[in-house]
């Protein structure tokens, strides 16, 4: 679908929906997404917020822990990391068309 990526926790391949919650739920913890894309897009986006997008843009029913996620970010690499942070952007600036 549209807006969504797949990121690799463990063994466990995850699907990441940037759903209103759960971009609202990153919002309220690491302050405007618009902020937000501003620092990606000029290279500030530190590893923490990265990761803690990813987490909250994860389904909650069975949902890793965040240093999970974050260990799994590290394990992808920031060059990887970056397809799916874009994708998740993108669905931020543009919404579903």
């Amino acid at each position: 679908m549209r807006g969504e990526a797949e990121i690799v926790v463990g063994a466990r391949t995850l699907v990441l929906r940037p759903s209103f919650t759960a971009l609202v739920a990153a919002e309220e913890e690491l302050g405007s997404l618009f902020a937000l894309v501003e620092r990606a897009g000029e290279g500030r986006l530190a590893l923490s917020e990265m990761a803690t997008l990813f987490w909250h843009c994860l389904p909650t029913g069975d949902r890793p822990d965040r240093e999970a996620v974050g260990e799994a970010v590290m394990a992808m690499g920031l060059a990887a990391a970056a397809k799916p942070l874009r994708t998740l952007l993108g669905q931020v600036l543009q919404g579903r068309a």
